[in-house]
């Protein structure tokens, strides 16, 4: 990794403020904790000439519960959220979520609407400078093709947050400032196919909270990975999931996959699994609709299929161990 490219920091002091001051400044950047954007500064993916520091607004990292739900500022720490008991209890997937992202110093300081942000991630990509300049950059930076997909015309880089996918299994929004004003979407809205512009945010527009409602009565969630080291790494693939049950029947299904996707994928048609108790042939047909809506690609040094098959052999565990819980 190298130095830092000369940039101007600006520190924010409401979202309101930090809105107008992306606007006003091309090519401008949100900080926070900075764990993912300041390393790839240094390896030179991109050099912002200004950093717009949301640390010190107040209230951004605010948690607060009641008869309408969990918010949850984007500035709250993932650790915070790890740590804290009542998510643990009611948003087991989330906490879970948190807990394993990287390691217990990244934690501590990386944030919920950074983790949402987080940038796609490549073998072709995350390499050093002079590593892609010998490679002629690629399609996500400075280069025109896609060494993925050297045929193909997009960017098929994965997005590996842990956090999105537990916030949509459990049916979060997002709460979007920009300087036309306060804004609220179904968080998976803010998501594109699209591996060298996943984010559907504006130039001006930062996420200052998410809104999760309260869980069904019999819900239980929770949060798996894959990786190649067992801490401190991005998941080959992650699957969060809600359950909800009814008598001993599957009620209610929400999976959400990560590092196999351009975008966190809520995965469709899991209605078709409601009514019966988890049992084989229940985690068969799940397993066939992971397999043809997830699509990995050749982005990490684990093979694509063994990704997709590995998604699949998470997600069945999970159910399988959700389904033998008690409700939370």
């Amino acid at each position: 990794m190298g130095t830092l490219a000369p940039f101007t920091l600006h520190r924010a002091g409401t979202a309101a403020q930090a809105a107008a001051l992306l606007a006003s400044l091309p090519r401008a950047r949100i900080i926070a904790g900075g764990t993912d954007l300041v390393p790839n500064l240094r390896r030179g993916i991109g050099a912002p000439p200004a950093l717009v520091d949301v640390s010190g607004i107040a209230g951004l990292a605010a948690i607060a519960r009641d008869a309408q739900g969990w918010r949850i500022g984007a500035g709250a720490t993932l650790a915070r959220l790890a740590a804290d008991e009542s998510i643990a209890r009611e948003l087991p997937a989330l906490a879970q979520a948190a807990a394993s992202v990287a390691g217990p110093g990244h934690r501590s300081v990386a944030t919920l609407g950074g983790n949402l942000c987080l940038d796609t991630r490549c073998v072709y990509y995350y390499q050093s400078e002079w590593w892609r300049r010998s490679n002629h950059y690629c399609l996500k930076h400075g280069g025109e093709t896609c060494h993925v997909a050297p045929q193909g015309k997009r960017c098929h880089a994965a997005f590996s947050g842990d956090v999105a996918p537990a916030l949509l299994a459990l049916d979060a929004t997002a709460e979007v400032v920009g300087q036309t004003g306060l804004r609220s979407a179904p968080l998976a809205d803010l998501y594109a196919d699209d591996g060298a512009a996943h984010l559907r945010l504006l130039a001006d527009e930062l996420i200052v909270a998410v809104r999760i409602p309260p869980q069904p009565a019999g819900s239980r969630s929770g949060y798996r990975k894959a990786r190649v080291r067992g801490a401190m790494d991005f998941p080959l693939a992650g699957v969060a999931m809600r359950a909800d049950f009814d008598s001993g029947k599957l009620a209610g299904l929400r999976v959400a996959l990560t590092g196999t996707n351009s975008r966190p994928l809520l995965l469709d048609g899991t209605e078709a699994l409601y009514g019966a108790p988890v049992d084989e042939a229940m985690l068969t047909l799940l397993a066939k609709r992971i397999g043809k809506q997830v699509s990995p690609m050749r982005t990490t040094v684990a093979a694509s299929n063994y990704r997709r098959q590995v998604a699949i052999v998470l997600a069945q565990g999970l159910l399988r161990d959700l389904a033998a819980a008690p409700a939370s």
